[in-house]
């Protein structure tokens, strides 16, 4: 999907003030509501715009510490222990993977003790051969997408 200048200018506006109104971003880009309502139409139909929900915190949710688990699974049983994945709260992202194991998790706990809970209900998983867990300590670069979307729009000519 190609995003060319205006959608990277729609897309940093959208990533930052989330809260403003349509009419108000077509304001600022100096386009048309209508111009601005379809490029946001292409761009979650596309696929490139995935959600408008706000961003939650975790550890404001009462679980402020984030482990990531990484999950070797017995062959054959991958899709079974991703869907048993699903159905664990404190998993708040799960990927499949190459290298050292077949699943790595993102998970959140309310304590250390809470975190072995968590983990040792992955390991109870019927699937599940071993887990390996690190712990976060500070996050260094938060999740973003907007020096993404810059390049993105640098690479368009924008």
């Amino acid at each position: 999907m190609a995003v060319d200048e205006l959608d990277t200018r729609i897309l940093r506006l959208l990533l930052e003030q989330p809260r403003t109104s349509a009419r108000e971003y077509a304001r600022v880009l100096g386009v048309a509501r209508g111009t601005l309502q379809a490029r946001l139409d292409r761009l979650e139909r596309d696929g490139v715009i995935t959600g408008t929900g706000p961003s939650l915190s975790p550890a404001a949710l009462g679980h402020p510490v984030l482990a990531f688990v990484h999950i070797e699974v017995t062959q054959g049983h991958l899709d079974d222990v991703g869907e048993a994945l699903a159905v664990v709260p404190e998993i708040i992202e799960a990927f499949s993977i190459t290298g050292g194991g077949d699943l790595l998790t993102r998970v959140v706990a309310r304590d250390n003790a809470h975190l072995e809970d968590v983990i040792q209900k992955l390991i109870s998983l019927p699937g599940v051969v071993r887990t390996r867990t690190e712990v976060a300590l500070r996050e260094r670069v938060p999740y973003r997408t907007l020096p993404l979307v810059e390049a993105v729009g640098r690479a368009a000519g924008g």
